[in-house]
């Protein structure tokens, strides 16, 4: 049992575990403690001083973040010379911040603007150096902005701690110490796998995407056919832009949405998803009957597949050969649908929605295209198709529900599901039992592969054979797996790994959510619950059921996995260096 002490904060009392900060047991007991450096689970280092407290018995100040509860211990959180003590460490920290808010991406959502107009922090009493005036937009998915960083910590936290990668660090000590790559080069030539967990963690705008949203509109302004997709994990988190509480689900309210910003045609990602597994779970299959690598390894996630060019090159042949979802959709719509449709597929531009920065990443690589033409022409984010719709003075929330186009828009519950952590393993057995074992499945729900733990196991029964099956989120938690894997130490038939934690509903392209909200709702969980609920309420909930996918074998790939279903839907991947100029 958990020892527990009891304390007072403000007057109040709480009982707490002993592991507890005082930071923790103030939010127990209903007391928010301000902070910036502070991110739950990833970063607490007390280096931004926002959440001194006074603790009776202790010399000087201490930091909420990093100081540990104790029995009878008796704080103080709130008076005259804590409130000053903010309002100078706020005052200090925007000395050394570039005050152009008007034109930040975080101007509106930023945590340092918030606590100064919450201390009173309107005018710049400190003249401070700018830690580096470095701009780095070289990478296709990420910027980075010296100018704006504040040195928290969050990014690098991030990075190393949560991802185990690294890719940036901290140089220099005291006023002069700067965020950056090693060598101070770009993000493009460091091992950065473009995950964008470095964005939801910066509590300024010292990150961001890379802006996609011009690129749009030029397409549009050229007469080109502007066709849509949105990612399922978009309709469980673009509400959240328009004021819906976290988890809130508003898959029509996105395809009206889309409709009025002018596509020729809205496409749902999720068909991609269902052609995904046909093929994934055909060559699954394969392996396991013609002694293929094993484990096979899912290919969905970019940020995953960069992870594993970079750090883990041998298990390149592991990795399913299978284009990710957008990517299946991408090269169906430049060609079935072009020929359908009777268009040039030079006329077509493809625009997927996603949640994940790395997808443009992934859209730029030369073998996801045929014909010298890429399957997708430019992927925007979550934050950037909220931004277009703002632009455009689309009333959202009185939006009427619509739908998807056919024929690359119908869905089943599996496709759905894809956007959080377990959901293509989820959706694959679904199909690979039935095809395995002749049977009908009645209960489709494989709670086994189910929940935002980090690392997940199951064995399931194929009608008498047996596969050991693994999910991971996160690409901390892939090592994990792929370490135990080359040790010996697991032995898996299929492995499903998603380059976020929580999968593609925390991506680094979603809604970014303040830090203290983070600390009382699980993302993952809320959000990824949105998916689950939408996949309960369909009536197909197996892809290979899906009509649609149905008639696309039947009339143009005919079957999965066939030579033009691997033209098309399959690609192969390489080994990266970890530094690109060294």
């Amino acid at each position: 049992m958990e020892n527990m002490v009891t304390l007072t904060i403000d007057g109040v009392q709480v009982t707490v575990p002993s592991t507890y900060t005082v930071l923790d047991a103030a939010r127990e007991a209903g007391i928010n403690i301000p902070t910036l450096c502070y991110l739950k689970d990833v970063n607490a280092i007390g280096a931004c001083r926002l959440c001194v407290v006074e603790i009776q018995g202790a010399r000087g100040l201490q930091a909420a973040c990093v100081s540990p509860v104790a029995e009878g211990q008796v704080v103080c959180t709130n008076n005259e010379k804590l409130r000053k003590s903010r309002k100078t460490n706020l005052e200090l920290i925007l000395s050394n911040h570039n005050r152009e808010c008007t034109s930040c991406v975080r101007s509106g959502n930023c945590e340092l603007q918030k606590l100064c107009l919450e201390y009173g922090v309107d005018e710049y009493r400190f003249d401070g150096n700018l830690s580096s005036e470095m701009y780095d937009d070289v990478s296709p998915s990420l910027v980075r902005d010296n100018s704006k960083c504040i040195n928290c910590r969050r990014c690098v936290a991030a990075c190393k701690n949560m991802q185990g990668i690294g890719a940036i660090g901290v140089s220099g000590r005291g006023f002069k110490a700067e965020v950056g790559c090693v060598y101070g080069e770009s993000l493009a030539d460091s091992p950065c796998v473009y995950c964008g967990q470095c964005i939801l963690a910066c509590p300024v705008g010292a990150l961001k995407e890379k802006d996609s949203i011009q690129d749009v509109y030029a397409a549009f302004a050229e007469g080109k056919h502007v066709v849509v997709q949105p990612a399922p994990a978009v309709r469980a988190t673009i509400g959240e832009e328009f004021g819906y509480p976290v988890g809130t689900s508003v898959t029509g309210k996105l395809a009206t949405a889309l409709r009025r910003l002018g596509f020729a045609k809205v496409f749902d990602t999720d068909f991609g998803a269902d052609l995904t597994i046909m093929e994934e779970g055909t060559e699954l299959l394969g392996r396991i009957q013609n002694g293929g690598a094993l484990p096979m390894i899912t290919s969905c996630s970019p940020g995953w597949i960069n992870y594993c060019e970079t750090f883990y090159p041998e298990f390149i042949p592991n990795l399913s050969s299978c284009k990710s979802p957008h990517e299946m959709e991408g090269a169906m719509i430049k060609t079935y649908y072009a020929e359908k449709a009777g268009i040039d597929p030079k006329d077509i531009y493809v625009v997927s929605v996603m949640p994940c920065t790395a997808k443009k990443f992934e859209a730029q690589r030369p073998e996801l295209g045929s014909g010298g033409l890429k399957d997708v022409d430019a992927v925007l984010t979550v934050r950037e198709l909220a931004k277009m719709i703002k632009n455009a003075g689309i009333d959202f929330r009185r939006l009427p529900d619509g739908d998807f186009d056919s024929l690359l828009g119908e869905s089943t519950g599996a496709a759905v599901i894809f956007g959080a952590t377990g959901g293509v393993m989820e959706a694959a057995l679904r199909t690979v039992y039935e095809k395995v074992t002749g049977k009908v499945l009645e209960d489709v729900n494989f709670m086994a592969v189910r929940g935002t733990e980090g690392v997940k196991e199951a064995e399931i029964d194929l009608n008498g054979t047996k596969i050991t099956v693994a999910v991971a989120n996160g690409t901390k938690n892939a090592a994990k797996v792929l370490d135990a894997v080359k040790n010996g130490e697991k032995n898996y038939t299929f492995i499903e790994v998603m380059g976020c934690p929580g999968g593609c509903v925390c991506g680094g392209g979603t809604p970014i959510v303040n830090a203290t909200d983070k600390s009382y709702i699980d993302l993952k969980a809320e959000r990824a619950k949105a998916l689950y609920n939408e996949d309960a309420s369909k009536a197909v909930r197996k892809s290979h059921e899906n009509s649609e996918v149905k008639k696309i074998y039947e009339e143009f790939l005919g079957e999965p996995n066939s030579h033009k279903a691997h033209e098309l839907l399959h690609t192969h991947y390489a080994a990266r260096p970890k530094y690109r100029n060294h």
